[in-house]
C-alpha cells in the first residue's frame, strides 16, 4: 500500500478552496467580500499609516446591489452618525472596520479593516 505525502492533499485541497472563490485565510482582517459578490475596501488612510486624531475615511464599495448602508467601527466600536471624519481619536493604535448590511440589519454583505496609529 503506497501513502501519499499528506502535503500534496492539502495542496489539494487548498486548490479546490481558491478555485471555489472562498478566501483561504478566513480570519484575515483585510477580507472585503462576502458570497454575495459586495466587495468594500478603505481607500484612505492605508492599513499602517500615522494619522492625526481628525482624519478623514474614505471607501469604496463595489457590487452593491444587496447592500443598504455601510457601518463604520473604531474599536469595535459602532460610529453612529458618522459623516465621513473620524474625530478626537486617542494616540496610538485604532482598527478601523467598515461593514456593509442588508437593508433590513440581518447580515453583513461585506467588510474591511484596517489599522491606523493616530500620533
Amino acid at each position: 500500500m503506497m501513502m501519499r505525502p499528506i502535503w500534496l492533499m492539502e495542496l489539494g485541497i487548498a486548490l479546490a478552496i481558491c478555485l471555489s472563490g472562498a478566501p483561504v485565510f478566513a480570519g484575515d482582517k483585510h477580507d472585503t467580500h462576502i458570497e454575495n459578490g459586495s466587495k468594500i475596501m478603505i481607500t484612505s488612510p492605508k492599513d499602517g499609516d500615522k494619522v492625526g486624531d481628525n482624519f478623514e475615511l474614505k471607501y469604496e464599495l463595489t457590487e452593491a446591489a444587496q447592500v443598504g448602508h455601510v457601518h463604520v467601527f473604531v474599536d469595535n466600536e459602532y460610529q453612529r452618525g458618522f459623516q465621513g471624519t473620524l474625530k478626537g481619536l486617542s494616540r496610538g493604535e485604532h482598527q478601523i472596520t467598515v461593514k456593509t448590511t442588508n437593508k433590513n440589519h440581518s447580515s453583513v454583505t461585506a467588510a474591511h479593516t484596517i489599522t491606523v496609529d493616530v500620533q
